[in-house]
């Protein structure tokens, strides 16, 4: 048994079936027809650090550990980084290597630093250093060669979207060129993740939705780089391992960003929240009798675990209306969402607003709706597609809606029997 899995960071169903019905992502056109394409609910929240962390465990944020790109120091008030070894559950490959099948894994978000896995890992965003990014360490001149890049430059994409783009084809490129290079080593499974799709999304989804945008004719130029590689790859796992199962996936959904919902200034302005520095920069910024505050993108701490506070916030948030309309998707409460070993780092509450509302934890100024900084935002609308062999066989009977979670047990079920 061969697998291979193509991960497009961020690209909703709906994106994917439209650009191949247009003619843009022919490739994916042509999956779709000969596949099976799923609807699929990303983990909340819905961000990449969460979501591909529950697909690499098969694990819900509450047994694997990561709730979100910042997590609080147990006991304090401050933030840290969470970093691959943080992760409590084991992995979809650690899991096969203890079966004796060997993974090649490009550019998996939230693996930094690399630690061991049985095969070959290229971390993935946000890898800061190459020379921890990549295990074995052998492979790291190679890949040095060939000026491999993890990612674009997010703070000079702001200002700069023809430099993007160009960086976008380039990350693309030699992101191609490390999957030519690593085909040749031993392997069962084999992941490669496209991340530009996340980014391109978040800076420009408003070139994407407008026909007349002085970047929509090179924003679907991208989406067609990304068809014309991928598929690619699709085209020689065929060749090569005709007997084998490719799958995709994004890990959540994206739609136009239209305001910013600032929780923290929402918790100012109902007296849960005092500052005690006008720098607001940081939670040490926050007075000690602050009794809840939110840390992106909608997870709410609240002091003492108070449960009728957290109830008062529940019903307060869940009538937040702006302009006259509903804002809020749904409030979840921490425990009823997650369940496992790390529960208590679990948030109290998470909050999931209505598309073109981009919850954050941002401290910056008073009002609660801002503009927002990008054009794109996640949602919860991700799709997994994949050949008939899976569909018919380890998911035969699935119906409704797929967690992100669910699909590590289903690609393990496709080695169940293979030597």
């Amino acid at each position: 048994m061969k697998v291979l899995i193509v991960g497009l960071d961020g690209v909703p169903r709906t994106l994917l079936e439209r650009l191949g019905r247009e003619g843009v992502m022919p490739g994916f056109a042509r999956r779709i027809e000969e596949g099976a394409l799923f609807d699929m609910d990303a983990a909340i929240p819905e961000i990449s650090s969460v979501n591909w962390t529950s697909f690499m465990t098969g694990a819900n944020p509450g047994a694997h550990g990561i709730y979100g790109f910042t997590d609080l120091v147990p006991g304090e008030r401050k933030i840290r980084f969470p970093r691959f070894a943080d992760v409590k559950s084991d992995t979809l490959w650690d899991r096969l290597g203890k079966r004796g099948h060997r993974s090649v894994v490009i550019n998996q978000p939230s693996t930094y630093p690399v630690r061991p896995i049985p095969g070959a890992l290229v971390a993935g965003f946000v890898a800061l250093d190459l020379d921890r990014a990549v295990f074995p360490a052998k492979h790291l001149a190679r890949l040095e060669g060939m000026k491999y890049k993890v990612d674009v430059d997010n703070n000079a994409a702001h200002g700069d979207k023809p430099g993007l783009l160009r960086e976008l084809h380039e990350t693309l490129d030699v992101r191609m060129k490390a999957v030519d290079y690593f085909w040749g080593e031993r392997w069962d499974l084999f992941q490669v993740v496209v991340t530009g799709t996340d980014r391109l999304q978040h800076f420009l989804w408003d070139a994407l939705e407008e026909p007349d945008h002085e970047h929509h004719a090179a924003v679907l130029d991208y989406y067609r780089a990304v068809d014309t590689a991928t598929n690619a790859v699709i085209d020689r796992f065929r060749n090569d391992c005709p007997d084998g199962v490719m799958v995709s996936l994004s890990d959540h959904g994206f739609c136009r960003c239209r305001y910013e919902l600032r929780l923290n200034a929402w918790l100012e302005q109902e007296g849960y929240l005092r500052y005690v520095s006008d720098e607001r920069r940081s939670l040490a910024c926050l007075s000690d009798d602050t009794r809840v505050f939110c840390l992106d993108p909608g997870r709410l701490y609240i002091a003492d675990h108070d449960a009728a506070l957290a109830d008062e916030i529940v019903a307060k948030l869940s009538g937040l209306e702006h302009e006259g309309k509903p804002v809020i998707r749904a409030v979840h409460r921490g425990r009823d969402i997650y369940d496992g070993v790390a529960i208590d780092g679990a948030p109290g509450l998470v909050v999931q607003a209505l598309d073109g509302y981009d919850v954050k934890g941002s401290m910056r100024g008073s009002d609660v709706f801002a503009e927002p900084v990008m054009t794109g935002m996640h949602n919860p609308d991700a799709y997994f597609l994949c050949d008939r062999a899976l569909a018919d066989g380890p998911m035969a009977g699935h119906s409704g809606r797929l967690n992100i979670a669910d699909l590590a047990g289903h690609i393990e079920a496709l080695f169940d029997g293979a030597a």
